[in-house]
């Protein structure tokens, strides 16, 4: 296959930053990564996940935990098991 198109988008430094390094971590590259997607998109012609606004409690939740709000602190998994009654 000839690979002859290009892609140009613009971003956030930081977003492409931090997205870099997690696909680095499991061994893609940003072109790898986008020709995964671009594959999703043509293999489910649309996205390949759902795309939702949240709804209001959702939307609450995420205030909250953002402002550090409701958050309940686990020191390992076996505290988070503990603290879930498991």
């Amino acid at each position: 296959m000839s690979i002859s198109a290009m892609v140009r988008a613009r971003m956030e430094p930081g977003l492409k930053e931090d997205a870099e390094k997690v696909l680095g971590e499991i061994g893609l590259n940003a072109t790898q990564a986008i020709t995964l997607f671009y594959k999703q998109v043509e293999l489910h012609q649309g996205l390949p996940f759902d795309v939702v606004i949240p709804n209001e409690t959702t939307q609450r939740t995420f205030r909250k935990t953002d402002d550090g709000r409701g958050l309940v602190v686990c020191k390992d998994a076996d505290d988070l098991l503990n603290k879930l009654g498991l």
